[in-house]
């Protein structure tokens, strides 16, 4: 007799935990009408107010900018291609470089994987001209060419790694 009464108990406990059902109609389709054109990209026309598109995207580039940011390219692959560190060491050296999504990215990455075990070469820079915030980066290593997207929140901000490609086989 005990049994049929714990059964019961179970079940109007997990009842009362239930959520409620939604009874709540779902609201009726709307068509959203523009208040103004649409411009869409490339050859139909400006996007920006008054028609212009300004030079450089807040930060113009420079050649200490430059430098500064083949530095950071340049230290990061160093400290990333060393599949023979410990793990724990490893990702502490390389999250120095990183932007905060990135070090918690790659802080789960086991270095013993990592197929590169040298830089061979300087890093080399795309340079978008109008776009001051951000860079890829190309850096040799022995196991092929790694690129690397570089970003800054400012023109004194540092340069830091969101992600680094590795080489297409």
């Amino acid at each position: 007799m005990k049994k049929p009464l714990v059964l019961i108990a179970v079940v109007l406990l997990c009842a009362a935990c239930a959520p409620a059902p939604n009874t709540t109609p779902a609201p009726a389709e709307t068509t959203a009408t523009p208040l103004a054109p649409v411009s869409l990209s490339v050859d139909s026309g400006p996007q920006a107010p008054g028609g212009t598109v300004p030079p450089t995207i807040g930060i113009s580039w420079d050649q200490t900018s430059k430098d500064q940011a083949v530095d950071v390219a340049q230290k990061t692959m160093t400290d990333f291609a060393r599949p023979r560190v410990e793990e724990k060491q490893w990702a502490n050296d390389l999250a120095r470089w990183l932007t905060p999504q990135a070090t918690a990215g790659y802080s789960a990455v086991d270095p013993a994987n990592i197929p590169a075990s040298r830089v061979t070469g300087p890093a080399t820079l795309s340079v978008d001209e109008a776009n001051g915030y951000g860079v890829m980066a190309a850096v040799p290593t022995d196991a092929g060419t790694y690129r690397l997207q570089l970003l800054r929140t400012g023109k004194d901000a540092p340069w830091k790694v969101n992600r680094l490609t590795p080489p297409t086989p």
